[in-house]
Formats: structure tokens, C-alpha cells, sequence
């Protein structure tokens, strides 16, 4: 997924570094759910899935579409961006809620002290959420000095998009395509049923070559 991320990133002219915020979040796992309902690789909480037109019905649940998350996350880091214009900022809201940080911001400045990212009164989750995605960032850079070996990835698409113009099984689709049922699923994570309906979901996602 990383490929699409970053182009997306590059398109808008967002820091790259926030490709990396999958990894925090999920481990780039668009089948993760938390304990408080979070899902996907972005980890949208329901309501605000809703509120960036992620669709979430007995079919499909877009907070784990590859695309469409992938676009409303980067929405919701703008939108942040543009509201506490602070890239920590945005990031301490993405993770905490924009109320919980402008409350926090609030109360600071009633106080008389600063309202910078390591200024603010957080919780520890929120604290240490930006060190980690720079820690992160830090490895990938250079991961001789930490010892880690990364996997190559090619600086190519993984995947391109097909338009889907009739209700299709998805073991067939994965058959048709040439790919393995548990690759179609992990390229189309958000299909909740056996079928995909031609009505709901416009593309799926395919290997680059398949």
C-alpha cells in the first residue's frame, strides 16, 4: 500500500513521513480492529469514518478500503493541519480527537504557557505518538545504524484499479484474475460478503501485473 500512499502524499504536497503513520496505527493491517471499534489500516472510529464518507453497511466497510481510507485520511490530516497549523498538532488530534487538543490548548493559554506540541498536558498514548512515527521514520532512513533489515519495495505500483460493471463471486474474480483468494482479500480488504455487488463498489483492486 505504501506506493499509492506516498504518491497520494506527493499529489497533495503533504509530508511523505506521514506514509509511515499506517505502521503506527495498524502495522498497514486494513483488517485491524481495536478495542474501541477503530478499523483498518488508518484505524477510523465509525463516526468519523462517517463524517469523511467512508461507508460502513452489512456489504462493505470502507474505513478498510485501501483507496477510499487512504483519501479520507489524508482529508482529516489536512483538515487538522488547517485548524491547529502544526503538522504534531495534527498528528496529537488525529490520534486524541480535535476537541481533546484545542481543549488542551485552551487550557494552557488561560494559563500563561505555550501551546506547542511538548508543552501540552496529553495522555501518554498521545505523548509518544509522534516520537514513534519519528522513530519510525528514523529506522526506514537508515536502518543499518538500528541493526533492521527492511524489505525492498519497489518504487512502482503494486496494484492499479479495475471497473466493476456486474455482480461477480469473489472466489471467482480472485480465479479470473489469476490471484490467490487471500491476495484479492488483502488488495480489497472491505467486503464483507461472499459476492461483490456492481452497484456499491465501483473498482477493485488487482496486482499490477494480474
Amino acid at each position: 500500500y505504501l506506493f499509492h500512499i506516498v504518491e497520494e502524499l506527493e499529489r497533495r504536497g503533504m509530508p511523505l513521513e506521514l506514509a509511515l503513520l499506517p505502521y503506527i496505527e495498524s502495522a498497514f493491517n486494513p483488517q485491524a480492529v481495536s478495542s474501541a471499534r477503530a478499523a483498518g489500516m488508518w484505524q477510523f472510529m465509525p463516526a468519523t469514518g462517517q463524517d469523511f464518507d467512508l461507508r460502513q453497511n452489512v456489504f462493505r466497510d470502507d474505513r478498510r478500503d485501501v483507496l477510499a481510507s487512504t483519501r479520507a485520511a489524508l482529508d482529516y490530516l489536512q483538515k487538522l493541519h488547517g485548524m491547529f497549523g502544526d503538522w504534531h498538532l495534527a498528528l496529537a488530534a488525529y490520534n486524541w480527537g480535535q476537541g481533546s487538543v484545542s481543549r488542551a490548548i485552551q487550557k494552557n493559554q488561560r494559563a500563561g504557557l505555550g501551546t506547542s506540541y511538548e508543552e501540552l498536558s496529553m495522555p501518554a498514548e498521545t505523548r509518544n505518538y509522534v516520537p514513534k512515527l519519528q522513530a519510525v521514520k528514523n529506522i526506514v532512513a537508515n536502518p543499518a545504524q538500528f541493526n533492521a533489515e527492511l524489505p525492498l519495495i519497489e518504487n512502482h505500483p503494486y496494484f492499479q484499479s479495475v471497473a466493476i460493471t456486474r455482480d461477480i463471486d469473489v472466489e471467482l474474480a480472485a480465479r479470473l484474475a489469476d490471484v490467490r483468494l487471500e491476495d484479492f482479500k488483502a488488495l480489497n480488504p472491505s467486503f464483507k460478503q461472499p459476492v461483490i455487488l456492481a452497484a456499491g463498489t465501483p473498482q477493485i483492486l488487482l496486482p499490477w501485473d494480474n
